[in-house]
């Protein structure tokens, strides 16, 4: 018998970084999956820098928004976006951040970081910190829905007429895998 799938995770990030990208790679990677999904964003002074947020919601869910302490995970593309999207986590989720320094976990919720900007870097890739980051999430939160395997299917498809770009994508979620 398989357990239904039921999961709420917010993606966070400011204007510029890929939070909206990520979040459609995780819903196409449900939809491939035979999964129901749900995604809602927040915008916000996105041109100017300003936090960008998005709910993802998959399995049998009637809305879009993840309320209060319901979130089974957070995705954020800067640190400090865990003190404004923090309070969306339910006790016992997980936070996986962009940052150069381990964050203590707290009775709530366990967060695990990467430095996503340098690895992005390092690679060649600056831009590159959303796949960075999402590549170390699926590698490190076995609770995830989709696997790193269904993000590359996801990207084969969508980026087939776009090899350079492609494999760019590809070299940045590898980059997260195994961090």
């Amino acid at each position: 018998m398989t357990i239904p799938v039921k999961q709420q995770i917010v993606i966070s990030g400011v204007g510029g970084q890929g939070v909206l990208f990520v979040t459609s790679l995780l819903a196409e990677a449900a939809i491939m999956k035979g999964l129901r999904v749900f995604t809602s964003e927040t915008h916000g002074m996105a041109q100017r820098g300003g936090t960008v947020v998005s709910h993802l919601k998959v399995g049998d869910f009637s809305s879009p928004l993840i309320r209060p302490s319901h979130a089974d995970g957070l995705l954020a593309l800067k640190a400090e976006n865990l003190a404004q999207h923090g309070p969306y986590m339910k006790a016992g989720g997980w936070a996986v951040l962009n940052h150069n320094e381990e964050i203590q976990d707290t009775a709530e919720f366990s967060a695990i970081t990467l430095d996503a900007d340098t690895l992005a870097q390092e690679i060649g890739n600056p831009r590159s910190v959303n796949l960075v980051l999402l590549g170390f999430a699926l590698d490190k939160v076995p609770s995830l829905f989709c696997s790193a395997g269904d993000i590359r299917m996801v990207l084969e498809k969508r980026l087939s007429n776009k090899k350079t770009m492609l494999a760019s994508a590809m070299t940045a979620l590898d980059a997260g895998c195994g961090k």
